[in-house]
Parts: structure tokens; C-alpha cells; sequence
């Protein structure tokens, strides 16, 4: 009888595996991070090989430290960083390049050209999303037209194109299965969102060989099985999903009108809007949260392209933290007197602001300052971008003004952050006990899936706040500190470098 479910959380940074028993408790646990590559200013890759290497000695560990064999597990979910690009050679299964990031900014020229040929209508009205480098398709083409001999073998069939969780599946069932899920198909600026079908107006625009795309299945549905040498027998692959869509799932957002919020590497902020695809007037993406038997739900995304990463460049760049846990403090220990605003818009600014071009900059510096002013702009800084956010999905979507938010994700651990956060959008901001609600939300699907787990009303009930943070700023010192960060956006943005990075 089978005790388990395994769920592979592939992020921009590490890989992670987690066990989860019925009662969706951790069993086990294992994460591994991976070098991140820079080969140019606002270019990132990850070798494909370091992901997959990654994924297979976490799921391995985490079953070792669950005590589980193959036959204890009921299904695997997967969970990947979405917009990333791998493509790879059909024969061979070997990628012909590094991935290309979904921070990767090196097709705004692309973009900008794309723009002025007047199509970027027909993309919002198709994929609910801009035009973008975020997205799959430039990327794509940029492989296509800098590999030597790749377009070529990609008009001849013999490459093959997915996110990070296509590219997984591939390798755990051994080559044998091409596919991808509704929520990771509708990152790409390929696929018609409301049919539900790649689009060929789309990949004509984007010079995508319709034959490099995966066939695209509901979140929760057999996707094949490992093949028997990966972890001594076959298991099943049983659901998959985006990470922030799988976060919005492990959060229990199934009614329109919840909101989760999801910090990690970036900060994404998912709104729930049921049967409707919302197109947004505020500069948000109009997306598919998941799907489940043949029926889409709908959501409004703001996606942020930095947010944990701040705190990351904190430890890496300035190295004046030692570990991430330390910010808060030093966040508390910060002068209050000193004013420091920090843009991280260190491979631009998504949401709702969209521009490619624009760099970093701090603002407010004196004398004063040191590393604790620092971090603490570094931290606020995400409850500001968090703002902006809430205030436009307020905007499309009345009725979520008098919704909280549900956060998870590693910076949710930050009760200084968190306080900072509710303070800053003047709303209360509920955490839970479980903070991976990505690994949980894939788990889930899995187990949804072959029965393991309840249907989607259930699985709300077992929600469990750990706790619950109620704003505490006066108006007056709320409206400075929003004042301070929107004229120290509005000063980066005019500072943009029109030149293409």
C-alpha cells in the first residue's frame, strides 16, 4: 500500500524534494542549490544538466530520510520555475545550450522590434500575457538563431523545446514522454489560454516550429513513469504545474478572489478569478491557475523579478550578511532616521511597470548608512513592489480589495518582512504552517490525481494559519514611506538605458 507522494520543487536557485504522508505532513525533506550563471549584463542561464543532477539527488535523499521505496510512493508531482528555456536534441536528450532563465533579458530588442511591427495586441488577447523577455517564445528563437545548425534541426523535427518540468519529465520516464501541463503551456506567449491549444498564429510571430512543442495535459493526469533504474522501480508521474500556480494550489485559493503571494526567488502575487479570464488594465497577466478535468480556471498574476534575490545579493554581492535568515534583524536594528530606498530592478522591473531596460539603484544614501539600512531597503523594497501589486489587481478586480493575502515561500519566514508587509499594504497578511506551498501544491496534484488526496473543498479545510499579522502604521508615515518609493521609481525609470542588454 502505498504511503507517499513525492514532490519535485525545481527552483531558480536549488532543487528541493519533499515526501508528504496523507495528512500532508513532511515525511522527508532534501534541497540542493545549483550555480547561477551570468555570461552577460542581464543575461542568466543554468546548465540543464546541474537541474537534473540536482533533482535526482534530492528526490533520492528526501525518500532515504522518509524511509520510502519506490513502492511506497502513489505518485510524483512536479513543480518548476516557469519561462526558463531548455532545448534539447531529440536523439540524444542532451540540451544544445544553456537554459535561458526566466530573469534573462537579452531578447528586448527582439521585444521592442516585435512591438513596433504592431503584434503585441494580438498576443495580450491571445496568451493573456505582454511582450516580454520574461516569456518563453523570444527565447526560444534566440537559441534558435545563435546555435549554429539549431533552426535547421528544428525545422527537421529533430529538437525538442520545454520549460523546466517538460525537460524533467523527459529524463525521468527516459525520453519516452514530451509533455507539459495548461499552466506551464500558458507561460510561453504560445498558447491560446482560452482554447487551450498552441496557438500557429503565435509561433509564425515568434518563428517557433509548432513540432518542437510538447503536448500540454491538465495539472493532475498520468504523465508516464520513471523508468525503473532512477530509484529501483518505476513510479508514477502524476501531476505537474508551474511553481506559482502549484504555491496557488497549496494555498488553497481554489474560490475567485483569494490571493497568495509567493516569496522567493521573485515575489509573485496570484488572484483567483474563476471561470473569467480578467483582462487586466493595470499592467497584470491574465494566466491559467490550473486546470482539472479539461476545466481552466482563470487568475491575474503580478509577477516581481526580485525579490528574495535582493536578499541574496545581500549575502553574495555585498556579503554583508552571512545568511538570509539575517536581514530581519538587521532590518530591526536599522537607524530610523535614515531614509534608504532601494529599486532592485536589477534585470528591470515587472509589474506593472514592464520595463526591460532599467537597472537597480539606492536612493537616500548619507553618511550614516551602513549594511543594516541597507537591508532593510532591501526588504521593504518587496513590500513596496507588493503594493503595487495588490493596488492594480484592486484595480481589475473590485472585489479583491477586501481580500488578505495568504504568503509563503522562504522570505515568509521573516516575521520582520511579513509585519513590514501588512503595515505597508494597510491589510492583515495571513502565514501558514506549511511554507513550501509550492512542493505542497504538486504534491497534491499527484495525489489528487490516483485518489491519495481529497477533492479541491477538502483540501481547504486542512489549510492551517500559523500566523496572523495586522498592519501598524499610522497613515501619515505610510503615505511618506509610498511617496518616497514611487519617486524613487519614477527617477529609475527615467534613468533607463534605451540600448538593448
Amino acid at each position: 500500500m502505498t504511503r507517499y507522494v513525492l514532490a519535485l520543487d525545481q527552483g531558480t536557485t536549488s532543487s528541493r524534494a519533499m515526501v508528504f504522508d496523507k495528512d500532508l505532513h513532511v515525511a522527508g525533506m532534501a534541497q540542493e542549490e545549483f550555480t547561477q550563471h551570468f555570461p552577460n549584463s542581464g543575461w542568466v542561464e543554468h546548465d540543464p544538466e546541474d537541474i537534473w543532477r540536482t533533482t535526482v539527488a534530492t528526490a533520492r535523499a528526501a525518500l532515504a530520510q522518509a524511509g520510502a521505496g519506490p513502492a511506497d510512493i502513489a505518485g510524483i508531482g512536479i513543480a518548476n520555475q516557469r519561462e526558463t528555456v531548455v532545448v534539447w536534441d531529440r536523439k540524444s536528450g542532451k540540451p544544445i545550450h544553456n537554459a535561458i532563465v526566466w530573469q534573462d533579458r537579452r531578447t528586448a530588442q527582439m521585444c521592442e522590434d516585435l512591438r513596433a511591427d504592431g503584434v503585441e495586441p494580438t498576443i495580450i488577447a491571445t496568451t493573456g500575457l505582454r511582450l516580454d523577455p520574461y516569456f518563453s517564445a523570444t527565447k526560444i528563437a534566440w537559441l534558435l538563431d545563435h546555435v549554429p545548425g539549431a533552426r535547421a534541426k528544428a525545422q527537421n523535427g529533430q529538437l525538442a523545446f520545454g520549460t523546466v518540468d517538460c525537460f524533467l519529465l523527459w529524463r525521468l520516464t527516459g525520453g519516452r514522454v514530451h509533455a507539459t501541463d495548461a499552466t506551464n503551456a500558458s507561460r510561453t506567449c504560445l498558447f491560446d489560454i482560452r482554447t487551450g491549444r498552441w496557438d500557429g498564429v503565435l509561433a509564425d510571430i515568434f518563428n517557433v516550429p509548432l513540432s518542437m512543442l510538447p503536448e500540454v495535459l491538465d495539472n493532475a493526469a498520468e504523465f508516464g513513469t520513471t523508468y525503473p533504474d532512477l530509484f529501483g522501480e518505476a513510479i508514477a508521474i502524476r501531476g505537474m504545474a508551474g511553481d506559482q500556480q502549484a504555491a496557488t494550489i497549496g494555498q488553497a485559493c481554489f474560490k475567485p478572489g483569494m490571493i497568495k503571494s509567493t516569496y522567493g526567488t521573485g515575489c509573485f502575487a496570484v488572484l483567483n478569478t474563476g471561470d473569467e479570464a480578467v483582462t487586466s488594465k493595470h499592467g497584470l497577466l491574465t494566466t491559467i491557475a490550473y486546470q482539472l478535468d479539461g476545466k481552466r480556471t482563470y487568475a491575474l498574476e503580478g509577477s516581481i523579478f526580485v525579490a528574495g534575490a535582493a536578499v541574496q545579493w545581500l549575502r553574495d554581492g555585498l556579503k554583508i550578511i552571512d545568511t538570509a535568515s539575517a536581514a530581519g534583524a538587521m532590518a530591526q536594528a536599522a537607524d530610523p532616521t535614515e531614509n534608504v530606498v532601494l529599486v532592485p530592478a536589477f534585470v528591470g522591473l515587472g509589474a506593472p511597470y514592464w520595463n526591460s531596460h532599467c537597472r537597480g539603484a539606492i536612493y537616500g544614501l548619507t553618511r550614516n548608512t551602513g549594511p543594516n539600512e541597507i537591508a532593510k531597503a532591501a526588504l521593504e523594497s518587496v513590500c513596496f513592489q507588493t503594493y503595487d501589486l495588490l493596488h492594480a489587481m484592486r484595480g481589475d478586480w473590485p472585489g479583491a480589495a477586501e481580500t488578505l493575502l495568504r504568503v509563503d515561500g522562504g522570505m515568509a519566514a521573516s516575521d520582520w518582512t511579513m509585519q513590514r508587509l501588512a503595515s505597508i499594504l494597510n491589510a492583515p497578511v495571513d502565514r501558514p504552517t506549511v511554507l513550501e506551498t509550492t512542493a505542497l501544491g504538486a504534491a497534491y496534484l499527484a495525489g489528487l490525481q490516483c485518489g491519495f488526496y481529497p477533492p479541491p473543498d477538502e483540501l481547504a479545510g486542512r489549510w492551517v494559519l500559523d500566523r496572523h499579522f495586522t498592519p501598524g502604521l499610522d497613515a501619515g508615515e505610510r503615505a511618506r514611506l509610498l511617496g518616497a518609493w514611487h519617486r524613487a521609481v519614477r527617477r529609475t525609470l527615467l534613468e533607463t538605458d534605451p540600448r538593448p542588454t
